[in-house]
């Protein structure tokens, strides 16, 4: 690489950074944050030179991804609905429930809530040797201002960098993809004309910069939004108001906040007695049931087959069964003599107790242990145990407190998949260098719901040093939207091509 060359790349990832500052993203990590600068932001991550590059086939499956999981998302909302009616097994509801307090699953359940689903859909994906993994749905999840941000960004020198290789590649969602599929999300929740409220909770805190950059960006596409704390928020008799926006009234709340959290909400009764009066709507639903990573529990539940084989459809229920990895809920009820839990074994015997696992030799526990949701725990990758990464002490304890929380926050049980390794160069800011990376990553498609489907807005890579076994955003990792074809500077450890494991 010449010396020009260098310096326009250093330059380029220079001025990422400098913009992510500017919009209030990102933290230095030698800087400490000072009174007011860059909106108490407080992430840091390594600059990548490029987008992660995809190939159309990738592309493709991402893109048909969307649809499917708004599918997987009704097909969970009916098979709870059902379960409280009768027509389906009584424990899939009481699995759901699990924990909850009594009122919010009572709210849950009204009638006018009974078809709402999430507006958002974001899958993390782990790239693997055989193909795509999610490992988890996320429909509270942080990353859209930032990803937006970043996309937008990129997307700048990306243009310039077109006009000269023809080559270069073209930014999944473009620059404004995600800004643009949040906006339409948004719309198509209002019920009335006012403001849009995006409510972040003190729990959720970290994030307010990037929502309150979102924000700014939805007003100037004509939707007037605004980000604030549960707090600012004024109740009267003909419904909710800002006092903040000149005491007009709010219209549409979208949900940055967990339900766990409710208790910690300030007046988070007034708003869902607003939204049931029908004063204001609410996105993402309250309805904890749709938020339990347990739902993937029930896709592999071989009792529950024929209802989503029904539901789905054969080609997608075999789809969606090979992408997601076979999960269990912890239950700690005693199995029968004669019985045995569904599909777990270890070295062709199958498990009769969760005992059996705590005993298992570290090449047999390949398994991730996790709360399902409804807890502090449970997002972050807080709360997180890889089997094969513990001691088998370790294991043991953790396994044991995961059947003791049971009765309050059920945790499951899921195949461990290990992620491909990738090369990645990105910007050294002590140094001024740029280096290159062995990592894995996790991808986070964004999708927005506005109607019957779900549509890709953009992808978010997350690349972590390849000695870690939880992938998420650190210090350490390198961060980028992703792209499609081209880009020379991130390729495959082991050259591959990557497909959907159908």
């Amino acid at each position: 690489m010449s010396d020009l060359a260098t310096s326009d790349l250093l330059s380029r990832c220079s001025s990422i950074r400098d913009g992510l500052i500017q919009a209030g993203l990102f933290t230095p990590p030698t800087d400490a944050p000072s009174s007011g600068a860059a909106l108490e932001a407080t992430q840091t991550w390594r600059i990548g030179l490029n987008p992660l590059a995809l190939s159309s086939d990738q592309l493709t499956f991402f893109q048909e991804l969307g649809p499917q999981l708004w599918r997987f998302y009704r097909a969970v909302n009916r098979l709870y609905i059902e379960s409280v009616r009768g027509t389906q097994p009584a424990w899939v509801a009481s699995w759901l429930d699990q924990g909850k307090p009594e009122a919010l699953v009572t709210y849950s359940r009204m009638k006018r809530f009974r078809d709402d689903l999430p507006g958002v859909i974001r899958p993390d994906i782990i790239p693997t040797q055989d193909g795509m993994v999610i490992t988890e749905l996320d429909s509270v999840p942080g990353g859209i201002g930032l990803t937006a941000c970043m996309s937008q960004l990129y997307a700048q020198h990306s243009a310039a960098a077109s006009r000269v290789d023809s080559e270069h590649p073209t930014l999944i969602g473009g620059p404004d993809g995600l800004v643009a599929g949040f906006a339409a999300m948004l719309r198509h929740h209002l019920i009335h004309p006012g403001l849009v409220a995006i409510v972040v909770s003190d729990e959720a805190k970290g994030y307010r910069p990037e929502m309150t950059w979102m924000a700014r960006q939805l007003t100037a596409r004509g939707l007037e939004t605004s980000c604030i704390e549960p707090r600012q928020i004024r109740f009267t008799e003909e419904g909710l108001r800002l006092i903040e926006a000149g005491d007009r009234p709010v219209s549409l709340i979208y949900r940055f906040y967990e339900l766990f959290d409710l208790p910690n909400i300030p007046k988070h009764e007034l708003i869902q007695y607003a939204v049931k009066k029908g004063w204001v709507s609410v996105t993402p639903p309250y309805k904890p049931s749709l938020e339990e990573k347990s739902a993937f529990a029930l896709l592999h539940h071989p009792v529950l087959a024929p209802y989503w084989r029904t539901e789905l459809g054969e080609e997608l229920f075999v789809h969606l069964t090979t992408i997601m990895p076979r999960t269990w809920i912890v239950d700690p009820a005693p199995v029968p003599p004669s019985a045995v839990i569904p599909g777990l074994s270890i070295n062709g015997r199958s498990v009769t107790n969760w005992s059996d696992l705590a005993v298992a030799t570290q090449k047999q526990r390949h398994f991730v242990l996790k709360p399902s949701g409804f807890s502090e725990l449970a997002w972050g990758s807080r709360g997180v145990s890889v089997g094969h990464d513990l001691p088998q002490e370790e294991w043991a304890a953790a396994l044991e407190a995961s059947q003791r929380a049971f009765p309050r926050t059920p945790y499951v049980l899921q195949e461990f998949h290990k992620g491909r390794q990738y090369h990645i160069d990105y910007f050294e800011a002590h140094t001024g260098e740029i280096r290159t990376m062995a990592g894995r990553a996790r991808l986070s498609p964004y999708y927005f719901a506005t109607g019957e489907t779900a549509e890709l807005a953009g992808i978010l890579a997350t690349i972590c040093p390849a000695d870690k076994k939880v992938i998420h955003g650190m210090k350490d990792a390198v961060m980028v939207p992703c792209s499609v074809e081209g880009g020379a500077s991130v390729h495959d450890a082991v050259p591959r091509p990557m497909v959907s494991r159908v």
